[in-house]
């Protein structure tokens, strides 16, 4: 997730909620947060809606109170119309960037970013989705035809590992990148870099070979875990996994980056 930048936002008040078979105005989702200058999830500078709820319990989660479909009820309703209206009250400020939609999990709720994304697409912004790819089988072809970039994060390649980071399989996420090759969207991959966790050389082999299978990755992100959702587990009462977790060095990231490099993959 983005470090949020400061910038001049009010999120429109909630209201209720109207069926989801209107036009794309008038589709309503859960909202978590809104970040009007984002710099990292995506080209350029970017607005990024949050959504609420996502399937996985990635220990390393810096947004634990948008995990599970409780945590998406209680996001904020909004409609896409709301979102993109807001939106273009930012549009000279968005050089070079467009709309991200991340999470959670935005594809926990397909027709939201659907509508969303077309409304983006009418105006001329470019639309960014950010995602685990485990629901993959939600966005179907007309919603990734509006989909100018995914930003797709590989957790782990063992699926063992993958299990014990996420709470879920990951053969869904790697059949939604295959897919999106197939298609030809193009694909920034991020893996987060935890130490005793994510970062066997076997586990880091295994994704830098799949991404070099694929040819439409167009970036390639090593995230160094750090603990920014600490103190939300806390508050949540929830257990911490990785207290005693440290940060991984300079010399560590570059170890995985070499990996990346014997495959011809250069990483960031």
């Amino acid at each position: 997730m983005s470090t949020p930048v400061t910038c001049p936002h009010n999120p429109s008040q909630p209201h209720s909620i109207e069926p989801n078979n209107q036009q794309p105005e008038d589709v309503v989702g859960y909202v978590h947060a809104i970040e009007t200058c984002g710099t990292v999830d995506g080209p350029g500078v970017r607005f990024i809606t949050f959504v609420s709820g996502c399937p996985l319990r990635c220990q390393y989660c810096h947004n634990p109170d948008t995990q599970g479909p409780a945590a998406r009820a209680a996001g904020e309703p909004m409609s896409a119309g709301e979102i993109v209206k807001d939106l273009m009250r930012y549009k000279n400020f968005l050089r070079g960037g467009g709309l991200t939609v991340s999470g959670g999990e935005p594809l926990l709720q397909p027709e939201f970013v659907r509508a969303i994304f077309t409304l983006a697409k009418e105006n001329g912004i470019h639309t960014a989705l950010d995602t685990s790819g485990f629901l993959g089988r939600n966005a179907d072809d007309d919603l990734l035809s509006k989909t100018d970039l995914v930003l797709l994060d590989i957790k782990s390649w063992l699926p063992a590992t993958y299990k014990n980071v996420t709470g879920v399989e990951l053969e869904p996420t790697l059949a939604f990148a295959r897919r999106l090759d197939k298609l030809g969207i193009p694909v920034w991959i991020r893996f987060v870099q935890v130490p005793g966790l994510t970062d066997a050389p076997e586990n880091v082999e295994g994704i830098a070979r799949f991404v070099a299978s694929l040819g439409n990755v167009d970036r390639v992100e090593i995230l160094p875990f750090h603990k920014m959702g600490e103190n939300k587990y806390e508050r949540a009462g929830k257990a911490y996994n990785l207290n005693d977790t440290p940060t991984p060095t300079p010399e560590e990231m570059d170890a995985t980056r070499q990996i990346f490099a014997n495959y011809g993959v250069t990483a960031l």
